[in-house]
């Protein structure tokens, strides 16, 4: 008996352990989301009116699940201090919710990157032909094209050049350098969503053990 209270105890810090950084990592999931979202080239973008709303759909569910993991992480540690089984079954669904949302968020990012590269390039390949024919029109949306990914035009930046960062040495072709951010960013979120998604599997297994675990000792008792 006094081994089986022991292991108990053992799966129960376990548990704790892993609630404590779990609410770490929401935090970290939370600020790496509002980071990609409200900062730099993303930044940049969403002042435009034909913004990848869809690209920033993946961002919002990675917040969303990173704010769900802080407060499952409280939960899951009031569960384990109280061995309740209803709190453990109830932080088990949680972490399969945050499961789901995090696989599809990683699923999301790998297979929609090139959707999602091709969006981005059509939208400047569009801000790129109005400015042509009407350099007026499509002024402020090119400057913030070549701001937000800093290049400058296609195959050359001799018709853009008015538009392009003043620190921008050389030339880079946008359409290039479209691709190779999005597709960073993109991975970058991909493996931050099964990277979560992976550490709930302990977490559930850790709960799942000692629900069963505290169910046996009553029964024992």
């Amino acid at each position: 008996m006094g081994r089986f209270r022991g292991g108990l105890r053992c799966i129960k810090y376990l548990l704790l352990g892993f609630n404590l950084l779990f609410w770490l990592a929401g935090s970290a999931v939370i600020a790496f989301g509002l980071w990609f979202r409200f900062g730099g080239t993303m930044k940049d973008l969403s002042s435009e009116d034909k913004s990848p709303e869809y690209f920033y759909m993946g961002l919002y569910v990675l917040v969303g699940a990173g704010a769900l993991m802080m407060a499952v992480g409280f939960f899951g540690c009031c569960g384990a201090m109280r061995e309740s089984q209803c709190v453990l079954g109830s932080f088990f669904t949680c972490l399969l919710v945050i499961f789901a949302a995090e696989v599809t968020t990683g699923v999301f990012a790998f297979i929609g990157k090139d959707v999602a590269i091709r969006h981005v390039q059509s939208m400047y390949e569009e801000a790129y032909s109005d400015y042509l024919k009407d350099r007026e029109k499509g002024n402020g949306t090119l400057i913030t094209f070549h701001s937000a990914f800093h290049c400058c035009g296609k195959e050359s930046s001799e018709q853009v050049q008015p538009t392009c960062p003043k620190e921008l040495l050389g030339h880079k072709n946008c359409i290039d350098e479209i691709e190779n951010v999005i597709s960073i960013k993109l991975q970058l979120i991909g493996i931050v969503g099964i990277g979560v998604a992976g550490l709930t599997i302990f977490g559930m297994i850790f709960s799942m053990v000692l629900c069963c675990a505290i169910r046996n000792s009553r029964d024992v008792i």
